[in-house]
């Protein structure tokens, strides 16, 4: 079967494993390249042996298939709905978009041109998270009772060269790091019915101490230590901690799932590998499980290979617009339910996407 053929628009740092990876699927190859910079386009283009070239000339290309969006957030859900509008499938990196409207218009373009449109993160569908969700669905910790993610450190100004995206608008721990998580915990526990948390800016203002800014001030826009709960329609509870304010660091774990029958602690979600640990309801001892699935190094771009051959076969994707959206809704329901003093109803929910076969030859998806 043909490969889908894909252009990459936004060809910044992350681009680079995209173009590594995308290729390398039965069902996606990348052929293209296009960025605000043309010049920077036909310089990676050439990097990476694909055709570099403006924005317009891919999104008119009738050799394109599919838009892999590598934008900066804000550009999100312009881009998509340009690519949309071209008669384009398009998968976009997290988070989907900034605000909830603009999402919703994507998925509704998306729904009328009877297009594909998908999200990042895809690391759930790594080798460390589908183990996760093969053993609590063959019941290794029993029924699932609730969850809790926490993502923890002193924030970027210490080290990133341009730091200050991430305390405006669109920005903040939630953001930055929610998707891997909130995508994680739907990924295993299913969807989310409603949420409900405390949110502030500790530091209003912060210096960058990192090069080439340092000493330059950045004035915070958004809350950078935020502390949810959610209540999943399984019935679980969960709870998150998301924060660029603790200067001295953690030590919690990433994730932490109990259950029934006992507790499992989940990898890191932004990697897709990782190490497992269970303790059973009776026990002393932590075992440290073996991965039952492949993809566990940076395999950035399963989610597009995923979504390129649910085109080729009309079946669903598994980071789908749809899964990306929920995550969104409930990360701005954080912020409101802090900001209104009470619970925030989630209005939209998702399926929990199917997980990936056990005998899957290596970038064979099915």
């Amino acid at each position: 079967m043909e490969k889908i053929r894909a252009g990459i628009i936004g060809t910044g740092n992350i681009s680079g494993i995209y173009f590594e990876n995308g290729s390398k699927f039965d069902a996606l190859q990348v052929t293209a390249c296009a960025d605000l910079d043309v010049d920077r386009a036909k310089a990676k283009g050439e990097q990476h042996g694909v055709r570099g070239c403006s924005v317009e000339e891919l999104l008119a290309d009738p050799e394109i298939d599919m838009i892999i969006n590598l934008t900066i957030p804000q550009a999100h859900a312009s881009v998509n709905l340009r690519a949309l509008e071209a008669g384009k499938h398009v998968y976009v990196e997290k988070p989907f978009a900034v605000m909830r409207e603009e999402a919703l218009e994507v998925l509704e373009l998306a729904k009328r041109k009877g297009l594909y449109v998908g999200s990042a993160p895809d690391t759930f569908l790594g080798g460390g998270l589908q183990t996760s969700i093969k053993l609590i669905e063959d019941g290794w910790i029993g029924t699932p009772i609730g969850a809790t993610a926490f993502m923890v450190g002193g924030g970027h100004e210490s080290w990133h060269p341009a730091p200050e995206f991430y305390y405006q608008k669109g920005g903040g721990p939630m953001f930055d790091m929610g998707p891997y998580y909130l995508t994680a915990l739907v990924a295993m526990l299913g969807p989310i019915n409603r949420v409900t948390g405390s949110a502030r800016i500790s530091y209003p203002e912060r210096t960058i101490t990192s090069q080439p800014k340092n000493g330059q001030k950045i004035q915070v826009e958004v809350p950078t230590h935020i502390a949810g709960v959610m209540d999943f329609a399984s019935g679980a509870i969960g709870t998150i901690l998301t924060s660029f304010d603790a200067k001295g660091g953690s030590t919690l774990p990433r994730i932490e799932v109990y259950g029934s029958a006992g507790t499992m602690v989940v990898p890191d979600p932004n990697n897709f590998g990782g190490e497992i640990r269970v303790s059973r309801a009776g026990s002393k001892e932590w075992s440290s499980l073996p991965l039952a699935y492949g993809y566990t190094e940076n395999a950035r771009g399963v989610g597009a290979a995923d979504m390129a051959k649910a085109i080729q076969t009309g079946r669903k994707h598994r980071a789908s617009g749809e899964l990306a959206y929920h995550v969104l809704e409930a990360m701005h329901g954080f912020h409101d339910a802090s900001e209104q003093g009470k619970h925030y109803e989630m209005k939209s929910s998702c399926e929990r996407p199917a997980p990936l076969p056990l005998d899957l030859l290596p970038f064979c998806l099915d």
